[in-house]
Formats: structure tokens, sequence, C-alpha cells
């Protein structure tokens, strides 16, 4: 099978023939058929995220169908159509696992970084931790659902009963999270550099867009920073009322500068998203198909994978970058 593989961080991926895997005990084997590329992507390759699996195929968005099953795997029958996340598995057994925080797990696996991932035509995933696709979506529209959605709703979950709601940095996760919160009844406020991002905000139901450095026209009860920006931290402080909360859903930002505790004082905090668990996905897909979710994507083969990177890295796309694997 045609896989691209990372062979070392801050180098190209590369188009390499492996042997189709086998599925293990519990698992299952997938033909992939799209899979989204990611910020998380980036900070793999670019070395900002230490100690991946080397070599490895990245890409932990992964849409496609089940191609066959492996000893005692019974949860999906071949062909099921099947979404693979982030989280590859946790251990079970720990106090985070037993919490239901499985995302904390010290032992857990994450697709594309710890086992390989879905840029390749085949790939094989722990049935426990996989999804059926939402209905309506086909694979290369549900592809950002999987990692841009669900690490999005779980920092929406985060915000609570906010009812103003600031997003900072209007990318894929944004742009699905905006038309969630919308149907949910928030009023949201966008921020974002690009003005033509501002009028995608808008046209999902923002009732307000503007730069990240002005102040909304109501304090926000919650702001959720998607960019790996750590300077938009004081500044969604800023933008908070008294009891906000700043939620940063990235997995790697870069530091945050000092600031005055006066913009922290008043019972405003600031807290982090690590991964998700699988009640995230349970709840969220769902709810993208009752919604629905409009998907916004640039479809590039395989073989131009880097391309792809290349095109989420600078930040031109409106939407999402998915590789169609076969």
């Amino acid at each position: 099978m045609k896989a691209a593989i990372l062979l070392k961080p801050h180098t190209p991926l590369a188009i390499v023939d492996l042997p189709v895997p086998t599925p293990g005990a519990g698992q299952v084997l997938i033909k992939v058929s799209a899979c989204g590329v990611c910020r998380t992507d980036l900070h793999i390759i670019d070395g900002e995220l230490s100690s991946p699996k080397l070599p490895l195929v990245c890409g932990h968005q992964i849409a496609g169908t089940v191609e066959a099953c492996g000893p005692g795997s019974t949860r999906f029958a071949p062909g099921a159509p099947i979404g693979v996340p982030w989280l590859a598995s946790a251990c079970g057994s720990c106090g985070y696992c037993r919490e239901g925080r499985e995302n904390l797990c010290d032992k857990a696996q994450f697709t594309g970084y710890t086992v390989n991932g879905g840029f390749a035509e085949y790939t094989v995933a722990d049935e426990r931790f996989c999804f059926p696709l939402p209905a309506g979506f086909g694979c290369l529209d549900a592809a950002p659902l999987l990692c841009a959605g669900l690490i999005g709703y779980r920092a929406l979950s985060f915000a609570g009963n906010a009812r103003r709601l600031g997003m900072y940095g209007f990318g894929a996760a944004a742009l699905v999270i905006t038309q969630a919160a919308v149907y949910l009844g928030k009023t949201v406020y966008a921020f974002t550099r690009e003005s033509a991002g501002r009028d995608v905000a808008v046209s999902l139901g923002a009732a307000w867009a503007g730069a990240p450095t002005d102040l909304p026209p109501a304090p926000l009860d919650a702001a959720i920073i998607f960019a790996p920006a750590g300077e938009l931290v004081p500044l969604a402080l800023k933008a908070c009322a008294k009891g906000g909360s700043v939620i940063c859903a990235g997995i790697h930002m870069s530091d945050i500068p000092a600031f005055p505790y006066d913009i922290l004082w008043g019972e405003r905090s600031i807290r982090s998203v690590a991964n998700l668990t699988r009640k995230d996905g349970e709840e969220f897909l769902p709810l993208a198909a009752a919604i629905p979710i409009r998907t916004s994507v640039t479809v590039f083969p395989l073989s131009e994978i880097n391309s792809a990177v290349d095109a989420h890295r600078s930040g031109r796309l409106k939407g999402s970058a998915v590789v169609q694997c076969s």
C-alpha cells in the first residue's frame, strides 16, 4: 500500500510502499478514504511535539470503511463506515480512566503520533476507540469532525452555560464549532486577523467579527482560543466579563506573555483542553448530523500530501485540507 511517512522531524513526508497491516485482537483493518490535515500534524512534523514514533504514518482525522476484523472484533462489520480520532487507546484501569478522564491517561496512545495514522491507503485501529461516521456525511466531509470537531466540542463543553462566546482564530475547528454554538443558542463573537475569515464567521451565524486586538460589543462569558498563539490569552482575558473563562484548545501553544493580574482578577480563569474522550465523540457526532454541520474541505491526493501540509501551514485555506487516500 502507499503511505506517507515521517522519517524525522523538519523533513517532508515521504511516499513509500508498506505492507497492508494485519488487524490484531480487537482491531479493525480500515480502508482509508480520507484523512484530514490538522495543526497537530504540523506540530509533529515540525518537532514541536517530542517523541513521536519514527518512522511514522501521520494523520488522525481518519474516515473510511472496515475492510476486515481482527480476532474478537465484533463492534463493526466489514463495509461499515468508520472514523478514527486522535485518541487511539487508553489503559482503562488508572485513576483517570476510572473517573471518565481517559484523555489524561498516562498510558494513552495517539493516532498518527505514537501509533501509525491515516495518511495511507489502509490502517488498523482499536475498535473500542473508533466511531460510526455520522449520518449524512461522506468520508471527505466527515474527516474534519474527527479532530477539529471533537476537540472543538470538548472546548465548547468547557465553556458551560456561557451565553456570549468568543472564538479566537477562525480555522477548521472554529468553523465547525461556531455552527454548533449558534445551534445551541449562544451568541458568537469571532476574532481573526483575516477579513475573509470574519466574513465566513458572520455567514455561519456569528453576531460580530473583528480583529484579535478588538474588544467585542459586549463582554464575553467565555473565550476559546484555537490559534496556537500565547499572546492571545491576555487579549481574551481582557475581553471576558468577571467570572469568565479562557479555554486554550490546542495541544501546543507559544509562550503566554506576562500580563497584569487585574485582567485575571474577578474570578476569571484559564484552562487547557487535552485530547478527547470517547464520550465527546458519542455526544458530538450525532449533534453534527442533527444540526447538520457543514464542513469546508480542500481535497488533495495522497501523492500531494506535502502540498496539503504546506497549504494548512500557510493559513490560506478556509476550512480543512483533506487527503484522499483511496
